[in-house]
């Protein structure tokens, strides 16, 4: 059994039991969290799909970590005119363990 659930801007396929790295939700470890929207929901009976989200389904996890991810450097340059600038970024993220899928209906 999966689910596609949509958070930060992005989607994400998951499974129970799994850890999946999406962004910083601003909660603490050990905090339990619920995404209701959620896409599809497959089942070994059954595909769910919503149009655009399924009502009544949720997806249960838990936050295991938080982190930052690689530093992303941003150089930006004008030949000839000596102007240079270096931006560096760290992306916040969060580890979720998701535990159970709640299906459409």
């Amino acid at each position: 059994m999966y689910a596609v659930i949509v958070t930060g801007g992005k989607q994400y396929r998951v499974a129970e039991g799994e850890v999946v790295r999406v962004e910083d939700l601003g909660l603490e470890p050990g905090s339990e969290i619920d995404f209701h929207d959620v896409l599809l929901v497959k089942t070994d009976e059954k595909t769910y799909i919503g149009q655009p989200r399924l009502e009544g389904a949720s997806v249960k996890g838990v936050i295991e970590s938080l982190g930052q991810a690689e530093k992303v450097l941003v150089f930006k340059y004008k030949k000839k005119k000596q102007y240079r600038r270096t931006r560096g970024h760290r992306q916040h993220y969060a580890d979720v363990r998701i535990g159970k899928i709640n299906g459409a209906g």
